[in-house]
């Protein structure tokens, strides 16, 4: 099942990046780094990409080095604790695609919890290589709902913790950087798109919902069975 879980972790990515509070605000943020404006982004499209290219490594960083604490922490850890970490991990997903969906809502999520980072180096890419430190460690009600999830898929799958985290950042990190490339055209489609992205985070809410369950109740072997019969019927 580990490619289901790193599959459902780059889609996790893909989500974070398309969420309605973090997309209408990225090209003029990565042309803010590039110490350039929107106006003008086209012309300054390398200083866009580099700078791009150092946030995402800011923010990978960070998701690599919190998927290496949770493997080592949660990884030694004994049959019946693996079990409940299993139980607790597809309890999470299950909140947070619920959450996703529209069907509850949580105080704590609804608020914008951002770290400011106050000082600018010397260096437009050290001060975009922060920045994305404090994007991965600030909480913003869309993208924390999402990475919530796939905490708790690392939970339920301890050794695969690292890999997880890592294509999380690996789905989030690549629109960033296309973004980067081309920033003009990216801010036509975002503003012509309009809230409409709004339905990805719902049917990827019903995804964590059904994964969710599969997790908690340990039937993941139902996904196994159900590619293994395609398999046989493709020949």
């Amino acid at each position: 099942m580990n490619a289901l879980f790193l599959g459902t972790a780059f889609l996790a990515g893909l989500v974070s990046f398309l969420s309605p509070c973090v997309l209408p605000i990225i090209p003029g943020f990565l042309a803010y780094l590039a110490g350039s404006s929107a106006a003008d982004s086209q012309t300054k499209r390398r200083d866009i990409f580099v700078n791009a290219v150092f946030f995402v490594l800011g923010f990978s960083t960070i998701f690599a080095l919190l998927g290496v604490i949770l493997q080592t922490v949660l990884s030694h850890a004994g049959f019946e604790v693996q079990q409940w970490l299993s139980r607790i991990g597809g309890a999470v997903i299950i909140f947070f695609g619920l959450y996703l969906v529209g069907l509850i809502k949580v105080g704590f999520l609804e608020r914008d919890h951002k770290i400011a980072v106050k000082h600018r180096f010397n260096s437009r890419y050290a001060t975009s290589f922060v920045f994305g430190m404090a994007f991965a460690v600030g909480w913003t009600p869309c993208a924390g709902a999402v990475l919530g999830s796939i905490l708790g898929l690392a939970a339920s799958a301890p050794v695969s913790a690292f890999f997880l985290l890592f294509f999380y950042a690996l789905g989030l990190g690549l629109p960033f950087l296309i973004v980067g490339a081309f920033t003009a055209q990216a801010t036509a489609l975002i503003a012509k798109m309009g809230n409409g992205f709004v339905w990805v985070n719902r049917i990827f809410g019903i995804i964590l919902i059904g994964l969710g369950i599969l997790v908690f109740t340990g039937d993941l072997t139902l996904l196994g069975n159900f590619a293994v019969i395609n398999n046989f019927f493709l020949r």
